[in-house]
């Protein structure tokens, strides 16, 4: 994996630049970002969506969180600005070596982040609530944690030979901010860790109106990969929100995807 830059950050909430009508797309080092704050004619007035990038290309490591709130942009907001102030917790983990003490670390990191009676307090305040959805790729593995219906999806050819893209389930009922999983008696959330495979492998997370756009033109994840595979990540962004923008999609796009080329061996079938 040659991905020897300096460290880079973006933090980014619709409610500081909408892109309704229009579509942006920013390489961050080697992650492209791609927004699209939906269609005024079709009724959209705002852009609630969110993201937070960290990449380190020196300790080979991405942060990336997407998040898509209602009711208002506050508690996408509240969660970026959050995750910034504690961002020396989570990168002083992801500096050391590929182990399942990393990964374990960064969820235990994240959960007591989001359990803490100050951010608790802060949400209870705030107006509105979002979905959250962090991937955290080191070495030739892909940490999720996932609050919502926000969707992250792995591309390479030997897992769309058995139709395996998306990584995540959605999840209609779960939020963080005025309603919060987190003020459960047993919060709920969805999170693992994914091997990728050898070669080129492209990751993707996307808030939904990627997928709900009309004509369901990117509703089944296939649709998404055909139109990303064999050309550049931002291309294949530009070109994705392209298409939602002719289909006059109403609801706001985030998208942010990157290339992960894994050297080392991966697992295979014994008999393979």
């Amino acid at each position: 994996m040659n991905m020897k830059k300096k460290s880079a950050a973006v933090m980014w909430v619709g409610s500081e630049n909408p892109f309704i009508d229009r579509f942006n797309v920013l390489s961050v080092q080697h992650i492209v970002l791609g927004r699209f704050g939906g269609t005024a004619a079709a009724g959209q007035t705002k852009n609630e969506d969110g993201c937070l990038i960290w990449v380190n290309g020196e300790e080979e490591w991405e942060f990336v969180m997407v998040l898509d709130a209602h009711h208002s942009a506050k508690s996408a907001e509240l969660v970026i600005q959050y995750m910034e102030q504690n961002k020396e917790i989570l990168t002083s983990l992801l500096s050391g070596k590929v182990s399942v003490e990393l990964f374990k670390g960064v969820e235990t990191a994240l959960l007591k982040l989001l359990q803490a009676e100050s951010f608790l307090a802060a949400c209870r305040d705030t107006k509105g609530e979002t979905a959250l959805l962090i991937a955290v790729r080191k070495g030739k593995y892909l940490y999720w944690f996932s609050v919502g219906d926000c969707l992250l999806y792995v591309f390479h050819p030997e897992l769309a030979a058995f139709g395996q893209y998306q990584i995540n389930q959605r999840q209609f009922y779960e939020w963080i901010g005025q309603v919060n999983t987190f003020e459960q008696l047993v919060p709920c959330f969805s999170s693992g860790v994914r091997e990728l495979r050898q070669g080129e492998n492209q990751l993707l997370l996307t808030t939904d109106g990627l997928v709900e756009c009309p004509g369901a033109v990117f509703s089944e994840p296939d649709s998404i990969w055909q139109q990303c595979k064999d050309i550049a990540t931002t291309d294949s962004v530009s070109a994705l929100l392209a298409t939602i923008q002719k289909n006059h999609v109403r609801d706001s796009t985030t998208v942010v995807s990157w290339n992960v080329n894994v050297g080392e061996p991966v697992s295979y079938a014994s008999n393979q």
